[in-house]
């Protein structure tokens, strides 16, 4: 026995010694010109040896196999880097790295095009990236006022008296965009309303857009595209309070204060960051008629984010946020809103959250996840007016035009993804979504109560034969059951639908040369027939409010988009460039269109009517080119050149009785849908502490509908062009270690490219509103923390 256990020992020291001669190590440090040591991760490629650096930006990784190996690092906000050398048996190896900043982002790592994070130039399908540093440049405060600065995408203001937004993808209405909230679809119809007026941007960690059907991964509303917001992670300890004093036309005041924090543990094993907002904004009137273009606002946040590993293999998050907003629009703000002409007024409660647990193989190849998200909203609203009276019903009616809405949403699910040993990679899950809502207002009989249940199943396969080519293929199941009942008047509505869609999709990226990339690929995507943001909203015309309502026999709208892309990316020492040419065509089936049907209810109401169209295409291409000469210059531009037209033309209005002076109103083109538009970004470092940011944004002529008459009659007007320019200088001081402060002023909408034909008084039609969201607007900003 004992010879057997001494002939097992001497067997296992020959084969360590064996192994100990067959391998060697790599150490050394990682720096960032211009910082101190830094923590980066490492990579021996075609391996799973890796490492992380210590506080002193110094690694070791063992074990590496004798011979030739090539080690990748990578950080965020920096250029990744690779070296190859030769390790020696029984030997360490000294390899140290600095590395560049990433001025341009093109290193990025992202998960909206995936469901897991990769490069950005590793994605098989084109992700654009909003970052702090372009909200900083556009002093945005909310995340409405920066997301114009990607290509393809467009945020417009749909109401004068309660400021409505939405985001336009590739051309289509915000009901065709998905926003995300970190990855999880918890932003509901209700919030699609108001809801990018009420995220700051100090919270944001980055905005992933993904252009083109993506319902193959998130569910249904995805046909435009979507949005991944991204709250910022606990990764150091740091702090921060920015103020920011704004003057809409030299005038009205908008004032904000928000702060961030965040604190970490020495192990980095847990951490939690937090942040406030509370901002205060005045009305603005236009045209001197009494009534605001721009609404009156008020808004809280408070939120925060932590995580914990409890071991070295798993993790913990939660994020928490709550809201809440108080905005009012029209005349009198002042007096109670039944003693008005027209008011708007709506005070918002929303709080989301979500957790997440995620467990790792030690290799790390393997990960899985169950999580839970939710956001309940409460709103308290009132649409009204000709509270003075033209007779005493208009007055009774007035007084009874308070509404109030429940809105609740749900997602839980779980994923799987396998990283092999080749890069290929496999996700699947299944997810449930609920989004629920009961909104009534009493005194117009008006009511939507309904709920949508979805049970999705996906997955997906990303195969890499070689270096140079991913396919990617999955696509998801997506049953959903839609239980509505709506009301107006005397018109009563029900929904009792449940309907199957499969959405597959397919993408291809190849690396036609070691710096440029092709990508193609489809995707299908659907909406079922439900009340979407727009429906939630209820606009003014000629002193009466319009109501929109869903046909009874509104089918699923079903979508196939096509994408094609060539991506040039260049880096020379210090010098980046990089340029992208993107062509989209989307096939829309059984689109969704609302049409005024000319009829007044007895109540005086206008009624609007959700319907199936024949069909629709929108086609066109997107550009972006990014170029930073040094580490002091970035510039940035996009474009969009597009047409959206219907199979057939669509009917706007329809009335009771046609006539001369009110016929049947249609059109074949989609509605503020301009065939250009775009933007351009340029920050330079004039000194080490001065910086300027000269920023714009363009949008072309589009066909907007004018209501002219109390019976919903539309004129389709074409309108001007617009380029809002915005110039800010900030000057940065180093008062202490870890305190900072920077000073910055500016104007945003230099020259004043506003509006200028906006309807007046109490019989206005509320929407007629598009182009830039303010006049011009000087500003003041001071910030302090422990920033660079």
């Amino acid at each position: 026995m004992k010879q057997l256990i001494t002939s097992i020992l001497i067997l296992h020291l020959l084969t360590a010694h064996s192994q100990a001669q067959d391998t060697g190590e790599i150490s050394g440090t990682v720096t960032a010109v211009g910082h101190s040591p830094v923590y980066a991760t490492l990579q021996i490629m075609g391996t799973d040896l890796g490492a992380a650096t210590k506080e002193d930006g110094s690694y070791v990784i063992q074990h590496v196999p004798a011979g030739s190996a090539t080690i990748k690092v990578k950080l965020m906000g920096y250029q990744t880097a690779q070296k190859t050398v030769t390790v020696v048996q029984g030997q360490s190896t000294k390899v140290d790295f600095e590395l560049k900043e990433d001025n341009l982002n093109l290193n990025e790592v992202v998960i909206s095009a995936t469901r897991y994070e990769l490069d950005r130039k590793e994605a098989p399908v084109v992700v654009n990236v909003l970052n702090p540093k372009l909200f900083n440049a556009t002093q945005s405060v909310a995340l409405s006022e920066g997301l114009n600065y990607q290509p393809g995408v467009r945020v417009e203001t749909n109401c004068q008296n309660c400021g409505f937004t939405q985001v336009r993808l590739n051309g289509l209405e915000g009901a065709y965009s998905q926003i995300l909230i970190n990855s999880r679809s918890v932003f509901s119809a209700l919030n699609s309303v108001y809801g990018l007026d009420q995220i700051p941007t100090n919270i944001i960690e980055r905005v992933e857009v993904v252009r083109g059907g993506g319902s193959a991964l998130y569910g249904s509303n995805a046909i435009g595209g979507t949005i991944n917001i991204i709250t910022k992670e606990p990764v150091e300890n740091t702090w921060q309070i920015g103020s920011n004093f704004s003057l809409i036309d030299g005038t009205t005041p908008d004032n904000s204060l928000n702060f961030n924090g965040s604190l970490t543990s020495e192990d980095l094993q847990s951490g939690v960051t937090f942040h406030g907002l509370y901002r205060q904004r005045g009305s603005y009137d236009a045209n001197g008629d009494g009534f605001t273009e721009i609404t009156r606002l008020e808004n809280n946040t408070f939120g925060m984010k932590t995580f914990l590993k409890p071991s070295e293999h798993s993790k913990i998050s939660f994020d928490f946020s709550a809201i809440k907003e108080y905005r009012r629009g029209g005349d009198k703000l002042d007096l109670p809103p039944h003693f008005t002409d027209i008011t708007e007024e709506l005070t918002h409660n929303t709080l989301i959250g979500g957790l997440t647990y995620e467990q790792f193989s030690k290799d790390g190849r393997n990960n899985f996840s169950v999580y839970l998200s939710g956001q309940k909203t409460q709103r308290d609203s009132y649409y009204g007016g000709l509270g003075g009276g033209r007779t005493a019903a208009d007055s009774v009616l007035a007084a009874n035009a308070y509404g109030k809405t429940n809105d609740l949403s749900l997602v839980a699910g779980s994923q799987f993804s396998r990283n092999f040993s080749n890069n290929d990679v496999i996700i699947f899950g299944a997810e449930y979504q609920l989004s629920d809502v009961e909104d009534e207002i009493i005194g117009y009989q008006r009511l939507i109560d309904q709920s949508v249940n979805t049970i999705g199943i996906y997955g997906q396969y990303e195969w890499r034969p070689n270096e140079r080519m991913t396919l990617l293929a999955g696509g998801r199941y997506d049953h959903t059951v839609v239980d509505g009942h709506y009301g107006l008047a005397d018109v009563t509505r029900t929904s009792d639908i449940s309907t199957g869609v499969f959405s597959p999709r397919t993408n291809l990226l190849y690396d036609l040369r070691q710096n440029l990339q092709l990508r193609l690929g489809y995707a299908r995507g659907f909406r079922a027939p439900q009340a979407f943001n727009e429906d939630l909203h209820i606009s003014s015309v000629g002193g009466e409010p319009t109501f929109v309502i869903l046909s009874d026999e509104l089918k699923t709208e079903l979508s196939d988009a096509y994408t094609a892309s060539l991506n040039v990316t260049e880096a020379i020492g210090d010098w980046q460039f990089s340029f992208l040419a993107e062509g989209f065509y989307t096939v829309l089936k059984r689109p969704f269109t609302t049409v005024s049907t000319g009829a007044t209810l007895p109540n005086g109401s206008i009624l609007e009517e959700v319907r199936n169209g024949s069909g629709a295409e929108v086609r066109g291409g997107n550009f972006e080119l990014n170029l930073s000469p040094s580490s002091q210059l970035a510039i940035q531009a996009g474009g969009t050149l597009q047409r959206s037209t219907y199979k057939d033309p669509q009917v706007l209005f329809e009335p009771e009785v046609a006539s001369e002076e009110e016929p049947t109103v249609t059109t074949d083109r989609f509605l503020r849908a301009p065939n250009a538009y775009g933007y351009l970004s340029t920050n330079w470092s004039l000194t080490e502490h001065l910086g300027l940011d000269l920023t714009g944004a363009y949008t072309g002529t589009m066909m907007v509908p004018h209501v002219i008459s109390e019976s919903g009659f539309i004129e389709l007007v074409d309108t001007q062009q617009f380029f809002d320019a915005n110039i800010k200088l900030a000057y940065h001081f180093d008062l202490a270690k870890g305190f900072h402060m920077e000073l910055s002023g500016g104007v945003q909408n230099a020259f004043n490219s506003y509006q200028n034909d906006f309807d007046t008084g109490a019989l206005r039609d509320s929407n007629y509103i598009y182009g830039p969201a303010r006049p011009r607007t000087f500003f003041f900003g001071v910030k302090i923390g422990d920033f660079h």
